[in-house]
């Protein structure tokens, strides 16, 4: 039994058209949904449950308007869901991964699953400070993920067989297969667990007499590492965030969303977290402010340039040197 905790942040649509202003995006004409990210990573967490058994909790930071996201999480397969009121929560990411990690830390999850980033702002730093602030071992950029027994790890580890980057096959695959489970996940080597398998540095293998095995279950992950791939073990307790490509996220159906009516969905304050001393007004001081947003300026009209294919890059070239400053 597994609980799983997915960090979820509603994000405005980028396919549809929206407004910036000095302040920020103007909100009412946009149109809102579960950052992209954030959704493989939910996918994530209901494929593990089905697999394992367990619940799924969903959790934000947002205003009341984000609790439209959790419903759609609940709609989708989630079975709780916790909106932490972002009024008083200032707009930093120290602060926000603070009260997130909080919120979670009573929960005492299994494993929290989040997205790489979150396409608003192209941020993926919150999840990660979160790990950090519940001092639990994390894997980034996810795209293949297997929760396996101490034994079974080990087995895999020292079964002998050469496993390269990019080909890396695991124990749960056959059975992820056949219930229609199969997610695909990596992410980053904890560097404080003791117990990540090594990449052997000989022929890309896993070096089995490198292994120590302390914890009872482990995420065997694959991740995404600039154009390759990379396995590597972390203990659980655990932080995974999930990039594109792990899986293919479902859609809610009509039962889901009748369901999702009847699950519960309640809000946590700033002030009641720090009334209950789980959080300290000083953790939850911003260090980073935003002083200025601009739009992109204007394109400019094109220009035609006259003349035969020799005049034209004669012009072009005077173009580029004395207006466009690039030569």
């Amino acid at each position: 039994m597994l609980k799983i905790v997915v960090l979820l942040k509603q994000t405005f649509d980028t396919e549809e058209k929206i407004t910036v202003t000095p302040a920020g995006v103007d909100e009412r004409d946009a149109k809102f949904v579960i950052n992209p990210y954030d959704e493989y990573a939910l996918e994530e967490a209901l494929r593990q449950r089905e697999l394992h058994g367990g619940e799924v909790i969903a959790v934000t930071c947002g205003p009341e308007r984000a609790q439209d996201a959790l419903r759609t999480a609940l709609a989708i397969g989630a079975d709780e869901a916790i909106r932490l009121d972002s009024g008083g929560v200032p707009d930093d990411s120290s602060s926000v991964a603070a009260a997130l990690a909080a919120v979670i830390q009573p929960l005492a999850p299994d494993l929290v699953l989040a997205g790489l980033f979150a396409v608003d702002s192209g941020s993926g730093s919150v999840a990660l400070q979160v790990a950090e602030r519940l001092q639990l071992p994390h894997a980034s950029s996810a795209v293949k993920v297997t929760i396996l027994r101490a034994e079974e790890l080990g087995d895999w580890a020292g079964g002998g067989t050469s496993r390269t980057s990019g080909a890396a096959a695991s124990p749960g695959d056959e059975a992820r297969k056949s219930s229609s489970a199969a997610a695909a996940t990596s992410g980053d080597r904890a560097s404080k667990s003791s117990s990540a398998v090594p990449n052997a540095q000989n022929n890309g293998g896993i070096n089995s007499a490198a292994v120590t095995l302390s914890a009872e279950r482990y995420a065997l992950v694959e991740r995404d590492v600039e154009g390759d791939t990379e396995t590597v073990s972390i203990p659980l307790p655990a932080l995974i965030t999930a990039q594109q490509g792990l899986n293919e996220p479902r859609y809610p159906s009509l039962p889901g969303i009748m369901k999702a009516k009847r699950k519960p969905l309640r809000t946590v304050t700033l002030e009641e977290l720090i009334t209950s001393a789980a959080l300290s007004t000083e953790s939850v001081s911003p260090r980073t402010s935003r002083s200025e947003l601009l739009s992109p300026p204007p394109r400019a009209a094109g220009k035609r340039l006259p003349g035969a294919p020799a005049e034209q890059a004669t012009a072009l070239v005077s173009l580029l040197r004395e207006e466009a400053k690039l030569l």
